[in-house]
């Protein structure tokens, strides 16, 4: 369950908690007051898109924490591990995450860093959210067959199903990508023998990369480089006056001097080991100078090796890596072609058998699907009757259809919320506050059948008012005894029903707009569900209606 949430300087809220109980938590307030920016900042949390602008003016960042604790936390665990994040501690999940005003986030998870992304993952094994406007993901076919495996446990079969669905896919992909090469074959094999035949020659090796090029420029300017080098060589070692010499001079003028001043024998020996370092610079010169050669042959076969890669490179490569990895493919492309019959023909009996493979699961699936679908219409029917559809009857159709992603059915949701009406399907029906019932009653349904611990309503009511508003919150309450629930209403008929009662409400100090949430209990509650019944001008009548009202739930 959630236990805390905490929002700092989200949008109009600067500072606030709310600590969570079991079963069902009802917020209630004004409009504005701030209640679904408590749902925004949890959303933040389950991994929606942060916007810098919900960064509450004249602050630097906007800080959502939650603490989740969860009975089994061993599936999160493992969800956990494999996104390297630390484990629960005694079933706690602690999520955080800041919003920069200058736009950057940071995400932690058990106070390790982690990625929206991560956190999307995490979110949805903790919580579903449900807003004003997802009723209408339920007229979607694809979502429909989704809520209809769920409820019967079918993940499993259609997994198998979308694996062989996958393996078909490719198999058409790579059949259609040799159809569509309409170059004649032998001609693509010419081209290939050519270019294959043109980067074996050239035998390409590493040292063409970078040390062709340096050879080339020292065998080019090998006289100049000699005469540079000998020059210096004099300089250090020759007959005429040269380091080495002078060394020599100042060491014997040293050794005069030692005999006067001790100190001086210091620096004899630094002299004795520049002189010995002079000495080995010139035999290093010496070395790399006699192995340079002014070879006019050699420096022809580089001016056309160098020639010869500077044209391959423009077709194959800008590198010998490059070069060598296009020679390869070539060789692979080749044989390709000229196993391409057998190709095909192998490629066409394997699809041929994933086809059948496919059909085979998919009529598995449908079979299942068939069973359990009446047994799910049957739930929702019922789930239906206490939402005031006493004679309503909601359907699930099936039929056969081509291969699709998720089977070889189509669904169809259908529903007739009165005697005598003929089932329609449910894009059908235009009214929002029928189509939100049935949205509830699905989650009711399901809600005995989902792991997710806790399940959150934003206007679940919407377009609802008296007895309806009533009977929602009692299917509300009822769907809580599985679930943690958290439910925003506008209704004091469905506000009544929560076991935990939460009140937002709005100020403003000092020219800034303050948004608060407060438990409410005892004469607090009364008078809150009494506002919801009159408004802001609180009754005798209201305030007995109110106490009636929570002492009846």
């Amino acid at each position: 369950m959630l236990e805390t949430l905490r929002v700092k300087n989200l949008a109009i809220v600067e500072d606030v908690h709310a600590d969570f109980g079991h079963g069902l938590n009802v917020i209630t307030g004004e409009t504005g007051a701030g209640k679904s920016i408590l749902l925004a900042a949890l959303g933040l949390l389950l991994g929606e898109r942060a916007d810098r602008n919900l960064v509450r003016a004249e602050a630097d960042q906007a800080v959502v924490e939650a603490a989740f604790r969860l009975a089994d936390s061993s599936e999160l665990d493992l969800q956990l591990d494999a996104l390297g994040l630390q484990a629960c501690e005694d079933g706690m999940l602690i999520l955080r995450r800041q919003v920069m005003a200058s736009g950057q986030n940071r995400i932690l998870v058990n106070g390790s860093p982690a990625t929206v992304q991560a956190l999307k993952q995490i979110g949805d094994l903790l919580v579903d959210m449900h807003g004003p406007h997802d009723h209408q993901s339920l007229l979607s076919r694809d979502f429909q067959m989704d809520l209809l495996d769920a409820f019967g446990h079918l993940w499993k079969t259609r997994a198998a199903y979308e694996t062989i669905y996958q393996q078909r896919t490719d198999l058409q992909n790579r059949l259609a990508e040799l159809d569509r090469d309409t170059t004649p074959v032998a001609d693509q094999i010419d081209m290939l023998n050519f270019q294959i035949r043109e980067l074996e020659q050239a035998e390409l090796t590493d040292a063409d990369d970078g040390d062709l090029a340096k050879e080339h420029d020292i065998v080019a300017n090998a006289a100049r480089i000699m005469d540079l080098a000998q020059s210096v060589q004099n300089g250090l070692v020759g007959d005429d006056p040269s380091v080495f010499n002078s060394l020599a001079t100042i060491q014997r003028t040293l050794s005069e001097l030692v005999r006067l001043l001790p100190d001086a024998e210091t620096w004899i020996r630094e002299i004795e080991s520049t002189s010995i370092q002079i000495q080995e610079t010139a035999d290093s010169i010496n070395r790399t100078v006699s192995r340079i050669e002014a070879d006019p042959q050699r420096l022809q076969w580089l001016d056309d090796r160098m020639a010869l890669l500077h044209r391959l490179k423009r077709k194959y490569g800008a590198t010998v890596p490059e070069m060598l990895a296009f020679l390869e493919k070539a060789r692979e492309r080749r044989q390709s072609l000229e196993s391409r019959d057998a190709t095909l023909s192998a490629l066409r009996q394997e699809l041929a058998q994933c086809e059948t493979a496919l059909q085979s699961a998919g009529k598995t699936l449908g079979n299942q699907r068939r069973k359990i679908a009446g047994q799910l219409a049957d739930a929702i029917t019922g789930e239906l009757r206490a939402l005031g559809f006493p004679h309503g009857v909601f359907s699930v159709d099936l039929t056969t259809s081509d291969p699709q992603p998720s089977g070889l059915d189509t669904i169809e949701f259908g529903f007739a919320p009165n005697v005598g009406e003929p089932s329609r399907p449910l894009r059908a029906i235009a009214s929002s506050g029928e189509i939100s019932r049935v949205m509830l009653a699905v989650k009711a349904v399901l809600a005995k059948h989902d792991r997710i611990p806790v399940l959150v309503f934003d206007e679940v009511d919407a377009n609802l008012g008296g007895e309806m508003g009533y009977q929602v919150g009692a299917k509300l309450r009822a769907v809580a005894k599985h679930h943690q629930v958290i439910c925003i209403t506008h209704l004091p008929q469905v506000a009544v029903h929560g076991n935990t009662h939460f009140m937002v409400g709005k100020a403003v100090r000092d020219g800034r707009t303050f948004t608060d949430i407060q438990p409410v209990e005892g004469e607090q509650r009364v008078d809150e569900i009494a506002r919801m019944l009159g408004g802001r001008d609180r009754t005798s009548v209201t305030l007995k209606h109110a106490r009636e009202m929570l002492a009846n739930v």
